[in-house]
């Protein structure tokens, strides 16, 4: 079954592929600056596909198509938490950061161009604040190494 799309609506589909490799880049481009896996190409790759798979979705009328995106990008993700093979799962926020970057390419059908905008900055800003969250996180160690552990606090009560 053949389904006829007009050439201004392609260019639209193209233009929002274009604007998904752009912002799904624009998160990516803090994670490869970090040194983080799912860099540049992987983050827009994501997002651009994400929306291709929403374009088609709207073609065709079937909506289970963006759902199986949201379950597709999560195998993904647990691919990069779990397929490092280094003893304890990493990776959570790579793995979080694609699903997010996917759930912008799906909005980005929706003509949604704020919120896709505001979103992908808080996710860059979010991803930015990772030296003050592990300034956080240092500072607590002290705090959790000297907290007595749990049987020696049922002996003092």
């Amino acid at each position: 079954m053949g389904y006829r799309v007009g050439n201004a609506d392609q260019l639209t589909i193209f233009w929002h592929f274009l604007l998904a490799i752009g912002l799904g880049g624009t998160v990516g481009l803090e994670r490869e600056f970090r040194g983080h896996e799912a860099g540049i190409r992987t983050s827009a790759l994501v997002c651009a596909g994400a929306t291709l798979f929403a374009e088609a979705s709207r073609v065709v009328g079937n909506t289970n198509i963006e759902s199986n995106v949201v379950q597709g990008i999560g195998f993904l993700g647990a691919g990069l938490i779990l397929g490092r093979g280094e003893g304890a799962p990493r990776g959570a926020t790579t793995a979080v950061t694609v699903w997010a970057v996917a759930g912008i390419g799906l909005l980005i059908v929706e003509d949604l161009w704020l919120t896709c905008l505001l979103s992908t900055l808080a996710i860059v800003v979010l991803l930015e604040l990772f030296p003050f969250s592990k300034m956080v996180y240092d500072a607590g160690r002290g705090f959790r190494e000297r907290r007595p552990d749990t049987a020696e606090r049922s002996t003092e009560t």
